[in-house]
């Protein structure tokens, strides 16, 4: 019997041990999680924004941010626990030795007169013909007369004197850490008993393994269905124009499997009507173009109108089935668009390079869906390449607005920005008829777009010159700056209903190719992440060129200031291609701003590998950042000519011939020297 409350007890135990070992750890790291990002990650402050919802701090948005399946199964196991633990504390006992000379009020070692004396002088105090108590008579039962047995009988003494029980010594008690009902085996209900442990330990974990390996087997590392990865892939072309990538991106399995009701028939004919001019529908056959447009898939047509919703911002005349729908649309976008751009720049053969022209149509859609902006406002329009897009953006922007900044010959997004703060609300509040809080909600939103500054190189590690067939790294820094001097910053996107975090896309392009040599996604969101990488990567870069423990430290502290002054590291590999001067570009894309994209000309010069395999030239790279220095006009090839493209267009950018001289000559090489220099 004492065996089986040991393990009546010994089970709550266990389980509360495996449920604890698990669910502390994760709890600590997501609360430390969540005060990390509570506390760094700042939110746009506008009216707009306040306005929209996204951030209202009610308790019922509270309720529903965290009533998501993970924390509700966190707090239903939390709930478990401590149930668990009262029910342990309640019915566990304190075991009591045994101990006769301290029942009989003797020391050790006590005489057998003394025992006696002291017997007597308690069975005056609890015999039950002296007192009646029940409880003095259980006393004198269970604990005098058996303390008085074991210290007048000799051998019961010798044992407790040397093995400390009467009994003599004792064995080792072990318990089993499961309910007693399972151990009592009797019958029918031992196998009914078995049963339920072949079904809770066995089928029940088997079934759940099942069903999770079949829903993960459907999807990749970033929740996006592997056959949308499979159409993206197969759909992706590298004449791709911006304007068809949206033919692209919408035929994302998730988005087919989207139900269309019968009742989705007449909004979306009342949609088609006011985004119809977004649908790049010829005009001339207007009829056929839209009864080709409507013989589409269903899902198509749906998911086509519900994106161009968000763009042209008349999601308000949805019907609630099917702003469910729109919602969704919108919620996995981001992460629909992060894979198709990985196809667009997917290293493929023969020379391993990606495509430009699809990836730059990516990141134009994305920026355009999240900040509620139709594609047709980027056609340049009034001497701007990037159209009016940039400004609408911006709270409280219409075209009308900007018809009336055109008078004050502001044409261009950059014209508008390089105003002092005076001039601008001069000109918004005179001009344009805004009100000083509206002026300032514009005003806000400008000092939290992003500015991008570089400084990387392209070189080959130990050697001065690139020849032929090196491995080629590209390594720098990429620097965010703001006017409100934040880093960690939320986009203004009032239209997009989800949280977004920016991202940015760095390409080292070549245009005339139209191909991408290196892709890297960089993100300022995450400083621990980088605090540790970027040390490390100075720290094995430094310790490789030899460099002293003091030189190392003063690398390494160095490296953690440029990340918590808003720097990331960033380091690419190409192969170096065959001999010439390539033109290339270091774009810097965002995937949440308009107008804030960056661009940097690199001049690569690769030399022709000699027949010894020493290096006998000497490697010009150019470097120039837009709207400085001196300019040239860098050709591109006639494919780019697609005016909805911010960057179809030849563009100026400034190169500074940077010479790096070889002065070694040994008398060894100068034959190979010569015919080196001869054909460059």
């Amino acid at each position: 019997m004492a065996a089986s409350e040991d393990s009546n007890t010994l089970f709550p135990i266990f389980i509360f041990s495996i449920l604890a070992l698990p669910l502390v750890p994760y709890t600590i790291f997501q609360l430390y999680h969540l005060a990390t990002k509570k506390a760094k990650i700042a939110k746009c402050q506008c009216s707009v924004c306040l306005q929209s919802g996204k951030y209202h701090k009610s308790i019922f948005r509270r309720i529903s941010n965290f009533s998501t399946y993970s924390n509700l199964t966190l707090l239903m196991l939390w709930v478990i626990m401590v149930l668990l633990a009262y029910h342990i504390k309640s019915s566990s006992h304190e075991v009591e030795i045994f101990e006769p000379f301290s029942i009989l009020g003797l020391e050790h070692g006590a005489t057998d007169s003394e025992i006696k004396k002291a017997y007597r002088r308690l069975s005056i105090q609890y015999h039950p013909d002296k007192n009646p108590d029940p409880e003095a008579h259980n006393y004198f039962v269970e604990y005098i007369s058996k303390a008085y047995q074991a210290l007048t009988d000799p051998i019961s003494r010798e044992n407790f004197e040397k093995y400390g029980h009467p009994d003599g010594r004792q064995g080792l008690q072990m318990g089993i850490a499961l309910p007693q009902f399972l151990l009592n085996i009797d019958g029918t209900s031992g196998a009914v008993n078995l049963l339920g442990i072949v079904g809770i330990c066995i089928i029940m974990p088997l079934v759940m393994a099942v069903m999770y390996l079949s829903r993960s087997s459907k999807y990749t590392g970033n929740y996006v269905l592997k056959h949308t990865l499979s159409a993206y892939f197969y759909l992706m072309k590298p004449s791709l124009a911006p304007s068809k990538v949206m033919d692209v991106f919408i035929k994302a399995a998730e988005y087919m499997e989207i139900p269309v009701r019968r009742s989705d028939g007449e909004p979306l004919q009342r949609l088609f009507v006011l985004v119809r001019s977004e649908l790049n529908l010829d005009l001339k056959n207007i009829k056929q173009e839209q009864a080709k447009f409507w013989k589409q898939h269903p899902a198509l047509v749906k998911t086509e109108l519900l994106v161009q919703a968000q763009l042209t911002r008349e999601s308000g005349c949805l019907t609630p089935s099917l702003q469910r729908d729109f919602r969704r649309i919108l919620e996995v976008a981001p992460r629909l668009l992060e894979e198709l751009m990985k196809m667009a720049v997917l290293q493929r053969p023969p020379h391993g390079h990606g495509w430009l022209r699809p990836a730059i149509g990516v990141v134009e859609l994305s920026q355009c869906i999240i900040q509620g902006v139709p594609l047709s406002a980027r056609k340049p329009v009034g001497g701007s390449v990037e159209g009016i897009a940039p400004f609408l953006q911006l709270p409280h922007f219409s075209e009308a607005v900007l018809k009336k900044l055109a008078r004050k010959k502001i044409r261009t997004f950059e014209d508008f920005r390089d105003l002092t703060q005076q001039d601008r609300f001069d000109l918004l509040t005179k001009t344009a008829g805004f009100s000083p809080l509206q002026s300032q909600d514009i005003e806000t939103v400008l000092e939290t777009l992003p500015s991008i500054t570089f400084d990387i190189k392209c070189e080959t590690e130990g050697e001065e010159a690139i020849q032929e067939g090196d491995i080629v790294t590209m390594r720098g820094w990429v620097t965010l700056n703001r006017s409100n001097h934040k880093i960690r910053s939320l986009p203004h996107c009032p239209n997009y209903p989800f949280h977004k975090e920016e991202n940015f896309w760095l390409l080292l392009a070549d245009p005339t190719s139209n191909s991408v040599w290196i892709s890297q996604k960089v993100s300022f969101m995450d400083e621990s992440a980088a605090l540790i990488a970027a040390p490390k990567v100075i720290r094995e870069s430094k310790e490789w060129a030899g460099a002293t423990p003091k030189e190392l430290n003063l690398a390494v502290k160095e490296a953690v200031e440029k990340v918590r002054n808003g720097s990331r590291l960033v380091i690419g590999r190409f192969l170096a291609p065959e001999e010439g001067t390539y033109n290339l570009t270091l774009f810097c894309l965002s995937d949440s701003w308009l107008g804030c994209d960056t661009k940097m000309s690199l001049k690569l010069k690769v030399l022709k590998r000699s027949r010894a395999g020493m290096r006998g030239g000497v490697a010009v790279v150019e470097e120039g950042v837009e709207d400085g220095g001196e300019e040239e006009e860098v050709e591109e090839d006639e494919l780019y000519d697609d005016d909805e493209s911010e960057y179809s267009e030849d563009e100026e950018d400034v190169e500074h011939e940077v010479v790096d001289d070889d002065d070694v000559n040994d008398d060894d090489e100068d034959n190979d020297n010569d015919e080196d220099k001869k054909e460059n």
